[in-house]
């Protein structure tokens, strides 16, 4: 007899949305994306949350369908919290960037996929994103600085990515690198940061089931200050792993210095895997502020997804995995 063993991030059946009603809700919001959106007060955090870019070329690609094993036992953050309070260092080191991002420019862009690969390549955003298979999933997120929300990205599995780069046998890393433009970037006038930013994973790290590149949220195309037009989300990982605007994919056989690491290795590790009983050496992480509700919730280990992601982890001795 085959049993099925729920997944630690999955609700019951019974808490699910009706499939009806859940494909009605997806043509309306697609139908709502598609015509002309009325911005009520002239709230500028309204427009910035309600406003899809209109000459996006790749507008017709959302909403993405949503895959139903990727689903949480909390409720989805409103979307004017989650892209309002953003990190981006680029634009400042504030929560209020939206404004500023708004003058990254996301066309055209030009993505290089190099190091131990096959073929080194440079491929226009455009043109890789047809050709990865999009879907929708909701994640929890979990920041190093002990918020959290829950939220749907949409994307494609990084492991496609990989696929697509064949990364020799020898390569055990991938490194990736944000854009860095002094013209619409004001946060690189900050010369004591070690621009660009650098993050990077484990081939194992990057073609687990979870790893994902988001190329959109809420179904439509990623805002510009959550990253667009592609980025980085690692769910078990505290947030600054998920770099934003990702320019460059080099597969190395050395393991990257990443950005945060340069700063401050004893705050913020290479690994940084979520771990509610390994604080930060100035705050706990036993327990995080859900954006929208300020609610105090437990953290979990891994974020919840220690299911998916322990076996990464179970023969690395001496390393400091949880910061």
């Amino acid at each position: 007899m085959l049993i099925k063993v729920k997944r630690g991030w999955e609700t019951p059946e019974s808490a699910a949305t009706d499939e009806g009603v859940y494909l009605e809700r997806r043509q309306l919001c697609k139908a709502i994306a598609a015509g002309p959106i009325l911005l009520a007060g002239g709230a500028p955090a309204a427009a910035l949350a309600a406003a899809a870019p209109k000459d996006d070329p790749t507008a017709d690609l959302y909403p993405a369908p949503r895959n139903l094993r990727y689903r949480v036992d909390r409720p989805v953050t409103e979307e004017k919290f989650a892209t309002i309070y953003n990190n981006f260092y680029e634009f400042g080191s504030h929560k209020r960037i939206a404004k500023a991002a708004q003058a990254l420019k996301i066309r055209p862009w030009q993505v290089k996929i190099d190091g131990m690969v096959e073929k080194p390549m440079t491929i226009d955003f455009d043109t890789l994103i047809r050709k990865m298979p999009l879907e929708e999933r909701v994640y929890r997120f979990r920041c190093v600085e002990a918020w959290s929300m829950t939220v749907p990205w949409s994307g494609f599995p990084l492991k496609a990515l990989v696929d697509f780069a064949k990364p020799l046998a020898s390569a055990k890393y991938l490194e990736m690198e944000t854009l860095a433009d002094k013209e619409t970037m004001p946060g690189l006038r900050q010369f004591w940061y070690p621009w660009p930013y650098i993050e990077g994973l484990t081939v194992a790290e990057a073609t687990n089931e979870l790893a994902f590149i988001a190329t959109g949220l809420y179904g439509k195309p990623i805002p510009r200050q959550n990253g667009a037009p592609l980025r980085l989300v690692v769910p078990w990982k505290y947030g600054f792993k998920n770099l934003k605007s990702i320019v460059r994919f080099s597969f190395t056989d050395k393991r990257p210095k990443t950005f945060w690491e340069v700063i401050q290795k004893r705050e913020y590790g290479f690994w940084a895997n979520i771990n509610p009983k390994v604080d930060h050496p100035r705050w706990t992480q036993a327990s995080e502020r859900v954006l929208g509700t300020n609610d105090r919730v437990p953290t979990l280990l891994y974020n919840g997804y220690a299911e998916q992601v322990a076996d990464l982890y179970k023969d690395i001795k001496g390393e400091k995995l949880f910061m």
